[in-house]
């Protein structure tokens, strides 16, 4: 780029956007919603193209990190503000800048109170995402990892449901708990190696007792996030409570942190530890594929539903990664840039209902295929991804980690089929209370189809799952590179095993 330091402007420009409406939005409550609106529409479309302008300039051929920006922060503990991009994480850049705008589009219709301040705390959010998959200093990696609870905690318990005081403290309390554990296994780095730098950190050889134990208190914050089963029990409540805008982006981009940490810093930096640990991570997987599966089948409320179905499909993402296989890294890829646009999707659309009508009861549907025929498209193409279907981007994902989980060991994937069996239920049970049947209740009856705010809001998501679904290479691309880099080291130790 020339020298000029884009990184660092993607990442701030949302932060100047929330000072911005700060400054600028004054009057009345209607005339400082309506500029608010306005000016995190503005800002979070102008990040969006800064990123498809890094994405241009990104080199999928170079499998090391890009567009580096390094600056010394604290120079006694040889602390840097140190960024950079590699084709892990430049889709995760991507799909940061694209939600924001849409979580932005749905809050225009349904939140009415605290609109500037609802703003403000969605582009806060977006600087805090976008510095996590940026920063390549494992501090500096920690104030936007941990920065992303503070935005996140008030958007649930300001503009949430009944309970949002209890599930805000509860996904904000999860969350730090792990997280105090990284902070000191970071300190425990920098003193065994001598530098945060995430680059450097990559191939350090730290001994074997030791990497374990950092290990273990790395997981306990990723697990936290991703969630793995059975440290979830914040994520239903969370998202049943969060208005739709932070459902969308808990669902789509902060679930996804926990992934891409186990890529950074657990499979990178500790890759014998990750191996010790495979059989533990796999188990919990496989359990969180099929329990939650089962749990999301008993459930009479829509989020509630997508939220097991969220931990079910993380749990692919978890047992793709540590099949140590090169179809299971690409499938947990995969999965997580899948589920991005699938979960956000299917939180927008319960959205539109819940706008509508302020239930989430499936019980209170029906019909709705007969008056909202546009709406039952779109809910039926998400709904045919989130199950797999060959030709959506849900297919490869699944089918990829599978394969990689069947050539680690065959019991696995027959485990991880139930799952899929058990997801095609409750999504097709989903479909049928809320699309057939009589359309007898006067108030589904009167509910309008989408409007157009509402396509625009779905079009990209509705675009990129069948892009994915039937040409998975353009985006496969990207990342191969960096994540077959990532897969020497348990190349080697099999390699070792054979030959032992």
């Amino acid at each position: 780029m020339n020298g000029f330091p884009i990184l660092s402007a993607l990442t701030f420009l949302p932060l100047i956007g929330a000072f911005a409406i700060l400054l600028l939005a004054r009057g009345s409550e209607e005339a400082k919603a309506k500029l608010s609106q306005r000016l995190a529409l503005l800002f979070s479309l102008a990040t969006l193209g800064l990123a498809f302008t890094m994405f241009g300039a990104f080199d999928p051929a170079d499998p090391g990190f890009q567009m580096k920006e390094r600056h010394v922060w604290i120079e006694a503990f040889n602390i840097a503000y140190l960024n950079g991009v590699d084709g892990i994480s430049v889709w995760f850049v991507m799909i940061s800048a694209l939600l924001t705008p849409i979580a932005i589009l749905s809050a225009i219709g349904s939140i009415k109170k605290r609109v500037k301040e609802f703003m403000v705390a969605l582009l806060v959010l977006e600087t805090m995402m976008l510095g996590t998959f940026t920063a390549l200093d494992l501090v500096l990696f920690y104030v936007f990892f941990e920065g992303v609870l503070i935005p996140m905690f008030l958007i649930i318990g300001v503009w949430g449901g009944e309970k949002r005081t209890y599930a805000a403290y509860k996904f904000f309390l999860y969350t730090l708990l792990g997280s105090v554990l990284m902070l000191v296994a970071i300190f425990a780095m920098s003193a065994l190696a001598g530098t945060t730098d995430m680059t450097a950190l990559i191939g350090e050889k730290f001994p074997r007792h030791m990497a374990l134990w950092l290990w273990l208190a790395f997981f306990a914050s990723f697990a936290v996030k991703t969630p793995m089963w059975p440290f979830h029990t914040w994520l239903p409540y969370a998202h049943v409570e969060a208005p739709t805008a932070g459902s969308v982006i808990l669902a789509g981009v902060l679930l996804k942190m926990g992934g891409y940490g186990f890529i950074r810093i657990a499979i990178q930096m500790l890759p014998e530890a990750s191996a010790y640990f495979a059989p533990f991570v796999v188990v919990l997987s496989l359990v969180a594929i099929v329990y939650t599966s089962l749990v999301a089948l008993a459930q009479t409320d829509m989020k509630k539903l997508i939220a097991y179905s969220s931990v079910a499909h993380m749990g692919f993402v978890t047992l793709g990664l540590f099949s140590f296989t090169r179809q299971g890294f690409d499938g947990a890829m995969m999965v997580m840039l899948s589920h991005t646009f699938v979960a956000a999707a299917l939180f927008l659309l319960v959205g539109v209902v819940y706008d509508r009508m302020h239930t989430r009861e499936i019980a209170r549907f029906g019909g709705m295929a007969a008056n909202m025929p546009r709406y039952a498209a779109v809910f039926m193409v998400i709904m045919l991804a989130a199950i797999g279907l060959p030709g959506t981007s849900g297919f490869i994902g699944e089918f990829l980690s599978m394969q990689g989980a069947f050539l680690a060991n065959p019991n696995y994937a027959v485990v991880a089929a139930l799952g899929i069996i058990f997801g095609a239920a409750y999504m097709l049970w989903l479909y049928r209370r809320l699309f057939y049947g009589p359309l007898d209740k006067s108030d589904v009856r009167a509910m309008k189809d989408l409007t157009p705010r509402e396509i625009v809001m779905f079009a990209p998501l509705v675009l990129l799952v069948l892009w994915i679904g039937i040409y998975p290479s353009a985006f496969r691309n990207v990342f191969a590179l960096p994540m077959e880099r990532a897969l020497v080291p348990f190349d080697a130790q099999v390699h070792e095993a054979q030959n032992g």
